[in-house]
C-alpha cells in the first residue's frame, strides 16, 4: 500500500489541461456498444485506465478483435458473441460489471463477472433483480446481491420498469437488455441520470425515445447497429478536481479543454459557480456529445450552500466538492446523497473522516453531511482504495500539504493525475 506526500501548490498559477483523462463513462460504453454492431468501430482518445482496459479485455474475451495503438482503439465484433473460457474481470468498475450484466443477460452462454475486493462488496441486486424479472438467469453471492455474478444468457421479455434508484448504471443495464427483448420496453427514473447511453446508442441507430412523461421507450434491435466513430472527450469529473483547485488557490485559473458539456455531467461546475467561482463554458461541437472548453478562475472566498437537487448528476464529484465546502464561508449541507454509501468506499464516511483529520468540523447524516467551513490542515488520509477520495485529498494537499495512503487506486481512472498536479507545485 503506497503513501504519497503532496506539497502545496504555488499561488497565481495558470493551468491549461489538454491531457486530463478521457471520459471513463464514455470509454466503458465504447468498448461495450461496439459489440452491438457488425462492423469495425474506431475510438480515439480511449481512456488508458485499468478499469476501462478491463472492459476492452472483456470485449476481446467475448470474441471481438481489439487493436490498440495508445489511445486509438479499433474493435471488430465477431459474427456472434462467444462464451468465454475464463471469468470476466471488471477490476474496480461498477460501470463495467453492471452494464455487462445487462448486455450478457440476453446473449446465449455462461458468463462470470468478477472484480477486485472493493467491487465484490458493492450492491449488484439493483441490476440482478430487474434483469431476473424479465427472464435473465443471474446468481451470485447472497443470491446475486454481490459479485461474482454468474449469468446464463438467454431470451428476455419486454418490460415496464420504474426504477427506485436514479442510476445511469442501472438504466444502461436495462436499456442493453431491452435491445434484446421480444418487444418494446419502457424504463423510468425520477431524476434523469447521465444520459450517455441513450445519446450514443441513438447515434448508432437504436430506437430509444425519451417521452414527455419521463418514460424511455426502447425498441428491440432488428439489425446490428452502425459502428462507432468517436473521439472520447475529456472527463468532466476528472477535470473537476482541478476546477476545485483553481477555485481555492488565490489568483489561479484552470482551462479544461475538449470536455463533454453534457448537462448531466457538469452539474458540479454549476454548484461551484454558485459558491462563487468564476466559470466560463466555451462550446465547440455536438455530435455524440456536446464538447467544448471550461475555464475556472479564482473569484474570492467561496460561500457555503446546500446541495440537495440533481444529486445523480454530481454524485461522483461530491468528494472533491467537499474540499471546496471545507474552505467556504459558512456551513454547507449535502442531502439525498445516500448513493455515496455504496461507491468504491462509503464516501460519506471516508470524506468526513478525512476532513476531521484536517481539522474541519462536520456532521454526518445517513443521506449526506454538513461541513463547517474553516481552514484545512495537513494530515495523513486513508483513501480506502477509493480513487476519488485519494484525488480529492490530493487537491486539498495542493492547498495545505497532505499525506495520502493507498494511492494505487488512482491508476484505475486517471493515470496521469499526479503528472498534471505536479505542474502547480511551489
Amino acid at each position: 500500500m503506497k503513501t504519497i506526500t503532496i506539497p502545496k501548490a504555488k499561488r497565481d498559477f495558470t493551468l491549461i489541461c489538454n491531457d486530463i483523462a478521457p471520459d471513463k463513462s464514455i470509454s466503458h460504453r465504447c468498448a461495450m456498444f461496439s459489440l452491438l454492431s457488425d462492423q469495425k468501430s474506431t475510438i480515439h482518445n480511449f481512456l488508458q485506465g485499468e478499469d476501462t482496459l478491463n472492459s476492452l479485455n472483456i470485449a476481446a474475451q467475448l470474441g471481438a478483435t481489439v487493436v490498440r495503438k495508445g489511445g486509438d482503439v479499433e474493435i471488430t465484433p465477431p459474427a456472434k458473441l462467444q462464451e468465454p473460457s475464463d471469468v470476466l474481470d471488471c477490476g474496480n468498475a461498477g460501470t463495467g460489471m453492471r452494464l455487462y450484466a445487462g448486455l450478457l443477460a440476453g446473449i446465449e452462454g455462461l458468463f462470470v463477472l468478477t472484480g477486485d475486493k472493493y467491487l465484490r462488496s458493492r450492491p449488484m441486486g439493483r441490476v440482478a433483480d430487474p434483469l431476473r424479472s424479465i427472464g435473465a438467469s443471474i446468481d451470485g453471492r447472497e443470491g446475486g446481491k454481490l459479485a461474482p455474478l454468474v449469468i446464463r444468457g438467454g431470451k428476455l421479455h419486454a418490460f415496464e420498469y420504474h426504477s427506485p434508484i436514479d442510476s445511469a448504471q442501472v438504466k444502461s443495464a436495462l436499456i442493453l437488455a431491452a435491445l434484446q427483448a421480444d418487444n418494446i420496453s419502457r424504463y423510468k427514473e425520477d431524476l434523469l441520470s447521465r444520459d450517455h447511453t441513450e445519446r450514443m446508442l441513438r447515434g448508432m441507430g437504436a430506437s430509444i425515445e425519451t417521452l414527455e412523461d419521463g418514460w424511455i421507450a426502447i425498441e428491440p434491435l432488428k439489425a446490428p447497429l452502425k459502428p462507432l466513430t468517436i473521439t472520447v472527450p475529456t472527463d468532466p469529473s476528472s477535470g473537476f478536481f482541478f476546477a476545485v483547485l483553481a477555485s481555492i488557490v488565490e489568483g489561479s485559473s484552470v482551462v479544461i479543454e475538449n470536455v463533454t458539456l453534457n448537462p448531466t455531467r457538469i452539474e458540479a461546475y454549476k454548484v461551484l459557480e454558485q459558491m462563487g467561482a468564476k466559470i466560463d463554458y466555451i462550446p465547440k461541437e455536438d455530435i455524440y456529445e456536446p464538447i467544448g472548453d471550461i475555464k475556472i478562475s479564482y473569484n474570492g472566498k467561496l460561500k457555503a450552500l446546500e446541495v440537495s437537487q440533481n444529486i445523480a448528476w454530481l454524485i461522483d464529484e461530491l468528494p472533491a466538492l467537499s474540499i471546496a465546502m471545507a474552505l467556504a464561508n459558512g456551513t454547507s449541507v449535502v442531502k439525498n446523497a445516500q448513493e455515496l454509501r455504496v461507491k468504491e468506499s462509503d464516501r460519506i464516511s471516508s470524506v468526513l473522516e478525512g476532513l476531521h483529520r484536517c481539522g474541519i468540523e462536520t456532521i454526518e447524516h445517513q443521506d449526506g453531511y454538513e461541513i463547517v467551513g474553516g481552514e484545512l490542515k495537513e494530515a495523513l488520509i486513508n483513501s480506502y482504495g477509493d480513487h476519488r477520495i485519494a484525488m480529492s485529498f490530493a487537491i486539498a494537499g495542493a492547498y495545505c500539504g497532505m499525506s495520502i495512503e493507498d494511492i494505487e487506486c488512482i491508476d484505475t481512472s486517471f493515470p496521469n493525475f499526479f503528472e498534471i498536479l505536479n505542474r502547480v507545485r511551489v
